[in-house]
C-alpha cells in the first residue's frame, strides 16, 4: 500500500513538472534574446515563422529566419529583457511579451506560440519599438 502511494506521488509530481517546464517557455525565449541567441531561438521556430522586424514583414523559413533575427541583433545588441506579460494557461497555445532594451533603444518582442506535434513553436515574432 505505502509503495503504490509513492508510486502515486512521483507520478503526480513528474506530471506537474512537465507543465512547470512548458510555461517557462518564454522566461528561456527572455534569456536567449538577452544573450542574442538568434541559434536557440530559431530551435524554436515552426517550419515556417512570420516575422515582423521593426517595419518589415513577411512569411520566411527557419533558417530565413534565424538569419534574419541574427542580423537584427548585429544592429541592436540587447543589454537587458524582460517579461511584460504572458499567456501559459491554455494547452495548445503559448503568447508572451518581452522587452528588449539595446543600449540606444527599447523594443516589445511579441512571441506567438502553438503546439505542433506536442512542442510549442514559434508561429508569429513581433519585434517593434516600444511605446512610450
Amino acid at each position: 500500500m505505502i509503495r503504490s502511494l509513492f508510486l502515486l506521488i512521483i507520478s503526480l509530481s513528474s506530471i506537474s513538472g512537465l507543465k512547470a517546464y512548458q510555461a517557462d517557455i518564454i522566461d528561456d525565449l527572455s534569456i536567449y534574446f538577452k544573450g542574442s541567441n538568434a541559434k536557440e531561438i530559431a530551435k524554436s521556430f515552426a517550419s515556417t515563422i512570420e516575422l515582423i522586424i521593426i517595419d518589415e514583414e513577411d512569411v520566411y523559413s527557419k533558417a530565413q529566419g534565424e538569419q534574419i533575427l541574427r542580423d537584427f541583433f548585429i544592429k541592436h545588441p540587447p543589454v537587458k529583457t524582460s517579461i511584460f506579460h504572458k499567456i501559459n494557461t491554455n494547452p495548445n497555445y503559448r503568447f508572451g511579451v518581452i522587452v528588449l532594451s539595446t543600449s540606444r533603444e527599447t523594443f516589445r518582442v511579441s512571441v506567438t506560440m502553438k503546439k505542433i506535434n506536442n512542442n510549442f513553436l514559434i508561429t508569429e515574432l513581433r519585434i517593434e519599438p516600444a511605446k512610450d
